[in-house]
């Protein structure tokens, strides 16, 4: 590694600050897409998916398509969604079932397993390997409790290597359901926006921000979520280490006591939920699990679960994102699966105010990086009050920069390590 490598990334982030060219340099922007999309494990979407033999969904792996398949033999398959021979997409459908892929431009034939079926006109083709012109594929594939993810890279950290601490988030999570699993059955809201990934990233378990920007539908809703974000909240961030970071509320219910509360109800109005959290765990541990409830976990670099449900990051360029959002459905679980519907269209939906919220802010903070001075972003609030949590791991206050700082720490090891 040459001085100049360093003395780049020594310039770009420093202790508790960060370059605004970060979040606007195109140059920047193409080596993430390769340091950070293409080499770490990226999530892709939830097996539940594709619950029968020969699904399909369209997914992506940071900027590049990838359809998620159930093959023939009942395994999940990532592909590359581009045709071998001139580079068209094989599929252009969001969702289906589907045996074999024909790309429309020469009509070359894949199965949902990769493999070159067949190609038009074969008699062109004397002497040619089939066997060599199948679609690409995402190089390795690992699910954890239906959460699939891929990496392009051959090599590497396995996935419960890169979850570390953060596992425990998709197991709390998990066990909210009845049935120990989670399914992503709600379809999907995009949300496009003129601002950095990065900008997203850090916001979601950005504990500083709630009180102010999503004030006006705390006092509308007369929710309390936004005394997790004040002054005196017990709850904390916290670090895993590898970019994950969480918003830690369990203080906060644990104080209050009461089961459901983290969801803004009682266990009494959802008594069907109840009774079987209850069959399945038992009274004592289904009174701590509805107390505790779902997680608030930004998994680095994509998958942010936000306790009701799930967003996933797209990075388009260096000046524009892409929000996949959806509610998070406990499998076995009518009744409260549909108010974790309702609630998620109120928030996030196309006339919610939570996420209008955040993406005004985004794209505030994405233009205000074009004015020249300062350059650098602060993000040394709490440096003073950092703390080891029993299990090693560094956490803070609510309100406190810990995420960020820790994202950007990893974000660097990232980035100047040899590819």
């Amino acid at each position: 590694m040459d001085g100049t490598f360093e003395n780049r990334w020594d310039r770009l982030i420093r202790p508790g600050m960060v370059h605004g060219s970060l979040y606007s340099d195109e140059e920047i922007f193409r080596e993430e897409v390769e340091k950070i999309w293409f080499r770490t494990w990226v999530y892709i979407g939830h097996e539940s998916e594709v619950p029968d033999i020969n699904d399909f969904v369209t997914k992506t792996l940071g900027p590049m398509p990838v359809l998620m398949v159930r093959d023939r033999h009942g395994e999940i398959q990532l592909l590359l969604n581009r045709c071998p021979h001139r580079g068209n997409a094989v599929c252009v459908q969001e969702k289906g079932n589907r045996a074999r892929f024909t790309c429309p431009y020469h009509s070359w034939t894949f199965a949902n397993s990769g493999e070159l079926i067949n190609y038009a006109f074969p008699e062109g083709y004397q002497g040619v390997d089939k066997s060599k012109l199948g679609l690409g594929k995402v190089t390795r594939v690992e699910r954890y409790r239906g959460f699939v993810f891929g990496s392009m890279a051959a090599e590497g950290p396995t996935l419960k290597e890169h979850l570390g601490g953060a596992i425990r988030t998709i197991d709390q999570l998990c066990n909210n359901s009845p049935t120990g699993e989670v399914e992503i059955s709600a379809g999907f809201l995009r949300h496009r926006t003129r601002a950095n990934w990065k900008f997203i990233l850090e916001n979601e378990c950005d504990g500083y921000h709630p009180a102010f920007v999503h004030s006006s539908i705390f006092s509308v809703s007369d929710s309390a979520i936004g005394d997790l974000y004040g002054d005196k909240a017990l709850a904390v961030t916290r670090a895993f280490g590898n970019g994950h970071t969480e918003v830690d509320p369990r203080p906060e219910f644990r104080n209050c006591d009461v089961p459901m509360s983290w969801f803004g109800t009682t266990a009494a109005r959802l008594p069907e939920y109840t009774r079987q959290m209850i069959e399945t765990y038992g009274d004592t541990r289904a009174r701590e699990i509805m107390i505790d409830g779902t997680p608030h976990v930004m998994i680095f670099p994509n998958l942010f679960i936000a306790e009701i449900q799930i967003f996933v990051i797209q990075p388009v360029s260096a000046g524009e994102s892409i929000q996949h959002c959806t509610a998070i459905q406990f499998k076995g679980a009518p009744d409260i699966n549909r108010r974790l519907r309702q609630q998620t269209m109120g928030s996030v939906g196309p006339a919610g105010f939570l996420l209008a919220d955040d993406t005004e802010m985004y794209e505030r903070n994405q233009r205000g990086l074009e004015i020249r001075e300062p350059e650098y972003l602060f993000l040394k609030r709490g440096e003073h009050r950092e703390r080891r949590d029993e299990d090693g791991y560094l956490i803070g206050h609510s309100t406190d920069d810990l995420p960020s700082r820790e994202i950007w720490k990893h974000y660097r090891a990232i980035m100047e390590a040899e590819v």
